[in-house]
């Protein structure tokens, strides 16, 4: 081969090279990946179009899969209200209840809002913004039928079981030790491990939210029943990021807007129950 053919086919070879990379740097560049969007209040958003909701599921009544795996309830409800508001749609995240609590899911872009039945607390303040408070809670002790006990005394020497990283556990533990009780305090991770537990008498007792023990109850009547109640003053609020004031004023907007229109007590009869009086 003549050294000219040679060059000729090496210009040819680098021109082509050349066009390539071209072309996969203009197809790069054309290429848009889904950062995120502005609603039309400008509230941003991870992912345009959609008000992405963190959840711990389950937690009936407030969040939970219905028979179709359709995630429903109170919280559902609510937030769909605040979605409706921003003219987009809610996707809900399944996600450990530590990463919600901590803000550590807000803070890395994986949602726009928690909603997972979350007590208001001044430690959760410091790592989160909270909206207007949306469900008054009161903690109540379960246990099996004709097993009722009446206060915390009684289980001395026995197995309570708790959700971890719950307030109903840090009130437990805290009583527990304030009052110097002998009773073996047992942790699990989510509530649907702690019904089992509380089936299946791994605990002889087990405390977590009152509406919560209620829905159980209506799913399986005659095996559980509420023995005692715990008034701890505790409120319910959905969260956002801490500086995320657009936001938080959307949800704010949406919770005063349907308690004032009435909608707000229908979503409570439908998940809660009868509303108590004001």
């Amino acid at each position: 081969m003549s050294r000219m053919n040679m060059l000729g086919r090496g210009r040819r070879a680098a021109a082509l090279t050349a066009a390539v990379m071209l072309a996969i740097g203009g197809a790069a560049g054309c290429a848009k990946e889904d950062t995120g969007g502005t609603t039309e209040g400008g509230v941003a958003l991870v992912k345009a179009g959609t008000l992405t909701t963190c959840t711990h599921l389950p937690y009936a009544p407030f969040q939970s899969k219905d028979d179709s795996g359709k995630v429903v309830g109170f919280d559902v409800a609510l937030i769909d209200l605040v979605a409706t508001r921003l003219k987009v749609t809610q996707a809900i995240v399944d996600t450990p209840f530590e990463g919600i609590k901590s803000g550590a899911d807000l803070n890395s872009g994986k949602c726009d809002v928690a909603a997972a039945g979350m007590t208001i607390t001044d430690e959760r303040k410091k790592v989160l913004d909270f909206s207007d408070p949306y469900f008054d809670a009161t903690q109540a002790l379960a246990t099996p039928t004709g097993k009722e006990v009446k206060t915390l005394d009684e289980l001395v020497g026995k197995r309570l079981g708790v959700q971890g990283g719950t307030t109903g556990e840090e009130y437990i533990n805290t009583q527990v030790k304030d009052k110097n009780l002998k009773i073996e305090v047992v942790s699990y991770k989510d509530l649907a491990a702690l019904q089992q537990a509380l089936a299946t008498n791994q605990v002889v007792a087990a405390v977590n939210d009152l509406p919560v023990w209620n829905e159980y109850i209506k799913a399986n009547p005659g095996k559980v029943v509420v023995a005692a109640g715990f008034d701890t003053g505790e409120q319910y609020g959905f969260a956002v990021k801490k500086g995320n004031a657009e936001l938080l004023k959307a949800v704010n907007d949406a919770l005063a807007a349907a308690r004032t229109d009435g909608t707000y007590d229908k979503v409570y009869a439908e998940w809660i129950g009868e509303k108590p009086a004001a």
